[in-house]
């Protein structure tokens, strides 16, 4: 995310976010649990909501391959 090569998040839906915003990411080190320091600021350009059931695909399949996200340049 940094180098700018990542430029998608996958995140639970817990919390409202819309385009135009401003997402702040800061980095968790699960091994110390506490937060490194390093932090990059991302304007949110697109939102896509969805809910496991609502998708295209069969529940059975979600869960034997899993979703992908996928960037595109």
């Amino acid at each position: 995310m940094l180098d700018g090569k990542k430029n998608y998040e996958l995140r639970l839906a817990d919390w409202e976010c819309n385009e135009g915003d401003t997402l702040l990411l800061k980095e968790w080190d699960p091994e110390t649990k506490s937060y490194t320091g390093r932090e990059v600021s991302k304007k949110i350009k697109y939102v896509a909501r969805f809910k496991i059931n609502d998708l295209f695909w069969p529940r059975e399949d979600i869960e034997r391959y899993g979703l992908q996200v996928i960037s595109l340049e």
